[in-house]
């Protein structure tokens, strides 16, 4: 099983969208379950409601999971396994000053001498303990997908902190945990998490895990950017995904492509091993080259139409943008009510009355050639006002490729 592991504490950015995506992907290729777990051991800085927003950024990238549970779920079994290692002396009652941190403090007060009978004891009274690993006897080595081989010394790892005084498990003890529960064979995660990867193997074979599990630490993306920030600028997922496989992988056989085509030719081991920057322009490259590939219809559903004709219009204006929200500023205006104190509105208004009366047109050449001989305007004067009448903007496609996905709205278009 392969996991996404989440945290409800802020908005999800495109590194940790990278990771799901990877994670996913390679589920799919090995033929394994995919899980979703919300890390939400830290109630004071949990979010309300992110965890369900975590989620339906992940549904909209079309990234289903056979699994989904919060870790907040698992702490008796936390606890549980703490006190495990505590009476098989695995692990010991540790009562120096920084015992509110999880940070690597090292133990100072020689506390792995205590019995772990003191452990009852401690909870009877006030005073306040965590529970600590023993210091590891011998070296830490394991293979990474794209680091290589790494080691890290006991004296690197130290008596860590697993359980701490509110009885709440720390990351790393709790993560390992659940990993060993959910029987992940290989963790994808971003490089930033390296250092800890030692600690939870170390867990893992306190715990008499004997799975392999493999670990994979990909390059962290720096420019960093919300997901959803892109989606209110107008980026579609598609694009997104696309963009962020591309992103340090010159063995993509192709610079356009979806979901289903990546999991076909997706190779973890060719990714970049160095960071990587994001790039906007590059994304609204590629999304303006996913928004051509929009069927029509469905392109206009989010212009408020179920219209064909519509899709194609917005198409047009893919010349001059890349993303939704240029495209409403473009067809919103079409169809919104026109303003006839611009300097051209007298000629607008004569339009208008002309358009209002006139008879429907199939053919722009006919219809301009109906309101030029009934408006008696000079040209100039009246393609400008036309144009301003038909589109709500001084400039855009041509009028004639603008006409066949409007005609049949004109009435509505032209007020």
């Amino acid at each position: 099983m392969l996991r996404f592991a989440p945290s409800p504490t802020g908005d999800m950015n495109i590194g940790d969208l990278r990771v799901a995506i990877f994670n996913y992907l390679v589920a799919q290729q090995k033929g394994e379950p995919f899980s979703i777990r919300i890390e939400d051991r830290d109630k004071e800085k949990n979010i309300t409601g992110k965890d369900t927003e975590i989620m339906m950024i992940l549904e909209k990238f079309a990234l289903k999971h056979n699994a989904v549970f919060h870790q907040s779920e698992h702490l008796n079994l936390h606890q549980t396994l703490a006190l495990r290692l505590l009476k098989d002396e695995k692990a010991f009652v540790c009562k120096c000053a920084n015992e509110e941190s999880e940070s690597e403090f090292p133990c100072t007060n020689n506390c792995e001498n205590l019995k772990a009978k003191e452990y009852e004891e401690l909870k009877k009274s006030a005073e306040k303990f965590v529970i600590r690993a023993k210091n590891p006897k011998s070296d830490i080595s394991y293979s990474d997908l794209i680091k290589g081989e790494l080691t890290a010394t006991p004296r690197e790892i130290g008596s860590f902190i697993i359980l701490k005084a509110d009885t709440t498990p720390t990351a790393n003890f709790a993560i390992a945990a659940d990993d060993m529960m959910s029987n992940i064979s290989l963790v994808i995660r971003d490089e930033k998490h390296l250092l800890d990867t030692p600690k939870q193997i170390y867990i893992k074979k306190l715990l008499r895990y004997e799975n392999d599990t493999q670990y994979a630490h990909i390059p962290t993306v720096t420019n960093d950017i919300s997901v959803k920030e892109l989606f209110e600028q107008g980026f579609i997922p598609d694009a997104i995904l696309n963009y962020l496989l591309v992103l340090g992988n010159p063995n993509a056989p192709k610079e356009i492509f979806t979901l289903p085509d990546a999991i076909e030719w997706f190779d973890l081991s060719s990714i970049s091993k160095s960071a990587l920057e994001f790039d906007l322009e590059n994304l609204r490259l590629i999304n303006r080259e996913h928004l051509k590939m929009i069927d029509d219809k469905k392109l206009s559903t989010l212009f408020g139409f179920a219209d064909a004709d519509i899709g194609k219009l917005a198409k047009l204006y893919l010349q001059e943008c890349s993303t939704i929200k240029e495209l409403e500023e473009k067809i919103l205006p079409i169809f919104s009510p026109k303003d006839f104190s611009l300097v051209c509105g007298e000629e607008m208004k004569i339009l208008e009355k002309i358009i209002n009366q006139a008879p429907y047109f199939e053919n722009y050449d006919t219809f301009l050639q109906h309101i030029t001989t009934k408006s008696e305007l000079e040209e100039k004067n009246l393609l400008t006002a036309l144009r301003y009448l038909l589109t709500n903007k001084g400039n855009g496609p041509k009028l004639s490729e603008i006409y066949p996905y409007i005609k049949l709205y004109l009435l509505e278009v032209a007020s």
